[in-house]
């Protein structure tokens, strides 16, 4: 008779979580104040982090109006400006055009081609200089870098992703800390991201 005898496995190392941002430096701009505090902070930066956030659409044929939230993000901070009302798009188109049509002002997130074209027709702006990160610093075309995996590759840490929140309704009067904390996350871990891989190249260089 056989016997068969298990060997011991190595556990299999877990990743710590990314932590993020503080719900603290998210500011959800709503009012004049924080728009100008927006102002002050994106218009004084050459790089920023870059994400839009839509409401999803469940019936087929249906077009999105979205998106209904843009998140701009500092090493710091992140202005988060809902885009669901005529009266918000109104509030913030300003100081959007300026930051997005920018060319001195370089804005970097993942997965943006999509985002760009309906922004552009939403607001009716030119969006410049751009730099969709899931194309430049993936290893093959046809396989493209993520912000998960992205964070993970760079800092050693798992990037939370959660699929009922990212399906959420993104054009709710009332955003959870939940949604301001995706939402902030997405554009601000692109930026630190942005700026660890490029201080490797040059340290390469």
């Amino acid at each position: 008779m056989n016997q068969f005898v298990s060997l011991p496995t190595e556990p299999v190392p877990t990743l710590p979580d990314y932590p993020g941002i503080a719900i603290n430096q998210i500011i959800l701009v709503q009012n004049q104040t924080q728009l100008d505090l927006a102002r002050a902070n994106l218009l004084s930066h050459s790089c920023l982090g870059y994400d839009t956030e839509s409401k999803p659409v469940f019936t087929a044929g249906k077009e999105s109006d979205g998106p209904h939230l843009i998140q701009l993000a500092t090493e710091k901070l992140a202005f988060l400006f809902p885009l669901v009302s005529s009266e918000q798009i109104n509030f913030s188109r300003g100081l959007l055009r300026e930051v997005l049509e920018s060319d001195q002002i370089k804005k970097v997130g993942f997965g943006l081609s999509d985002d760009n074209q309906m922004l552009s027709r939403k607001l009716g702006i030119r969006i410049a200089n751009v730099l969709d990160l899931s194309r430049s610093l993936s290893d093959s075309r046809k396989k493209q870098m993520g912000a998960k995996r992205a964070v993970e590759k760079y800092f050693g840490q798992v990037l939370q992703k959660s699929k009922r929140v990212s399906t959420s309704n993104w054009a709710a009067e009332r955003l959870t800390d939940k949604q301001l904390k995706y939402a902030a996350d997405d554009a601000q871990s692109a930026l630190l991201v942005y700026l660890l891989a490029s201080a490797q190249s040059a340290s390469k260089a």
